[in-house]
């Protein structure tokens, strides 16, 4: 099943490299372009390559309609004349009429270079009157979460149980396709990056409430009703291949912590260099 409107681990497609200093994002329309950017989808999720996540002509249709694809490119050529390579790209339409929201259907960028390529849909969108983004991302995939809730100020209220069904790519094969569904506020599009450490003290003064697969904690609560933490594992599509069932075990603690708390009003509006999310009550959110 194609996984629309989410966002694969922010790290090189196999045989890429980190990216350098200068990336040129732009939008792309014409065939050979979007055909590319089709088979880099491929790479990312790992697809065969005549069944990429996002066909070239889909892709075609959707900047026909008036949505936009973006690619990234490194300026400095690879080295053996064939000019610049791939390494993002994202693709997004508009949502429905009277909304001014923008709808991220998929993002895939090389280490380094995800901001640029955000950066690139926000201006597309605040130029076409859009005033927020939404899309969603897998809640055990933590580098995704640090860069869409802390790097990018995105808020996410809304966990989405099996939002897809099964899937047969080579990155969420086997698991279930719960989902984090979050906003971005493109009028304010400044992260919520903080300090190395800072609320480590007050997580870990926190009463334990859940206890992970792994035997420690995995989630947190503050007396009197104030932030909940929620840890996930180090590296979950490693996880995911490596031992599909403590996968699975992560995979329904954590939905368990999330769908309890936004019942309750909260919002994930942060996530540690260490895999702690934090849910702030939504009232606090902004």
């Amino acid at each position: 099943m194609t996984e629309a409107a989410d966002t694969p681990p922010l790290a090189p497609a196999p045989g890429r490299t980190a990216p350098p200093v200068a990336v040129t994002v732009r939008a792309v329309a014409d065939v050979r372009a979007i055909a590319a950017v089709a088979d880099y989808l491929g790479e990312v999720w790992r697809t065969p390559r005549a069944a990429p996540p996002y066909p070239a002509e889909v892709l075609h249709s959707l900047v026909h309609a008036g949505g936009a694809v973006h690619a990234a490119y490194d300026d400095g050529g690879d080295g053996d004349g064939a000019g610049p390579r791939l390494l993002g790209a994202a693709v997004a339409v508009f949502g429905e009429p009277g909304r001014r929201e923008a709808y991220s259907l998929v993002t895939a960028a090389a280490r380094g270079t995800g901001t640029a390529v955000k950066q690139a849909q926000r201006a597309w969108a605040l130029g076409r009157g859009a005033r927020t983004m939404r899309w969603t991302f897998d809640p055990l995939v933590g580098r995704n979460a640090r860069f869409n809730l802390a790097k990018l100020g995105a808020v996410a209220t809304d966990y989405l149980v099996d939002f897809y069904g099964p899937m047969a790519d080579g990155v969420n094969g086997g698991d279930e396709s719960d989902r984090l569904a979050v906003t971005w506020d493109l009028a304010a599009p400044r992260g919520r990056d903080r300090p190395e450490g800072e609320g480590a003290a007050d997580r870990e003064a926190a009463p334990v409430t859940h206890v992970a697969p792994d035997g420690g904690a995995l989630a947190r609560r503050a007396a009197g009703g104030g932030r909940v933490w929620c840890r996930v594992p180090d590296d979950a599509v490693a996880l995911r291949a490596a031992d599909p069932a403590l996968a699975r075990r992560w995979r329904r603690a954590v939905r368990e912590v999330f769908t309890d708390a936004f019942a309750r009003g909260y919002a994930a509006t942060g996530m540690d260099r260490d895999g702690w999310y934090t849910l702030t009550p939504a009232r606090e959110a902004g």
